[in-house]
């Protein structure tokens, strides 16, 4: 199967290393009770990882007047959370952690009448690319006996995701077809439970990105076989990428932040100065770096013109993949 280059997500690291504006002059408005901080994925996964990253960061240096609370709302491959926020309350008050399920559930989901250009652009704070990991116990250490097992069990083997049409399955799904793959796969409500799962050897092999697995692969639980990404990761560099393999496909997940349509200016250009600080400390920048993540900045009239973009690479990709 041939997916066109035009289709993907082709944001190399290379390409994207960008540094936020300097912070604007304090705004005059503030929060007056507690941010609701939700988070479109289950505990444990890399969008819960980083808002409960950032909520310290903030919290540490006093950035807000009211404190952030983080809540998970993953159920429906993100629908509740999309929900939540586009019927809040208090758009002023409530603000979103976003994956690439921003994208696709509301593509593959239409019955929810959700439009993503109704909410109201926050900040990038950076991609997440995937990495397929195997259990140490398995015995796989490479690719290609990966796909020697996999074929093998013809259908039996197991893998976990976080479910159909969501950023592991399209990564897994063009695996699949490229490499002539039966795989049974099995939905979680996130990237946490996945890696989890894989560490108790419940399931066979995931594609989780490297800040979800990489407790487990520093404790010695699980082997990465093949990255997703443009380039090599620094800290797998004995991992080759699916390029390499001679495949025109690299896939990032969206690390972002959006606020609940309705939001008034005043509270959007709030949220934008305290996400540009936290993007400039150097515990995010130090955080990109640990955990694999490549830097993008984008200012609110780039991350609409990125949304639209991506919602008509989704579609065409979800479309050529069967999703």
């Amino acid at each position: 199967m041939t997916v066109s280059k035009r289709v993907l997500l082709q944001l190399g690291c290379a390409a994207i290393v960008a540094l936020a504006p300097l912070p604007s002059a304090a705004q005059e408005w503030e929060p007056r009770r507690p941010i609701d901080f939700t988070i479109m994925a289950g505990p444990g996964g890399g969008a819960d990882q980083i808002a409960r990253f950032i909520q310290s960061v903030a919290e540490e240096y006093d950035m807000t007047n009211r404190p952030l609370v983080p809540s998970n709302r993953g159920g429906g491959s993100g629908a509740e959370a999309l929900i939540h926020v586009a019927n809040a309350s208090d758009p002023d008050h409530t603000i979103l952690v976003t994956l690439n399920s921003f994208f696709t559930t509301p593509l593959r989901q239409s019955e929810l009448g959700i439009d993503i250009q109704t909410f109201t652009p926050v900040a990038m704070m950076g991609v997440d690319p995937f990495v397929l990991w195997v259990h140490t116990e398995s015995g796989i250490t490479t690719f290609d006996q990966f796909v020697e097992q996999v074929q093998s069990m013809n259908g039996e083997f197991v893998m976990g995701g976080t479910g159909a049409g969501q950023e592991d399955s399209i990564v897994i799904a063009f695996m699949s077809a490229a490499y002539d793959l039966d795989i049974n796969y099995i939905p979680y409500d996130g990237g946490g439970a996945v890696a989890r799962d894989l560490a108790g050897q419940q399931i066979m092999a995931t594609v989780n990105n490297p800040a979800e697995a990489k407790g487990f692969y520093e404790a010695g639980d699980f082997v990465p076989l093949l990255a997703f990404s443009d380039e090599r990761l620094p800290a797998y560099p004995d991992v080759p990428t699916i390029r390499e393999l001679g495949h025109d496909f690299s896939y990032y997940n969206q690390r972002a932040v959006v606020g609940a349509p309705g939001m008034s200016d005043e509270a959007a250009a709030y949220y934008q100065d305290l996400f540009a600080r936290i993007y400039q400390s150097e515990e995010w920048q130090s955080y990109l770096e640990s955990e694999s993540l490549a830097p993008l900045w984008m200012d609110a009239d780039e991350q609409r013109a990125y949304w639209a973009t991506q919602v008509e690479n989704h579609r065409e990709l979800l479309e050529a993949l069967g999703e």
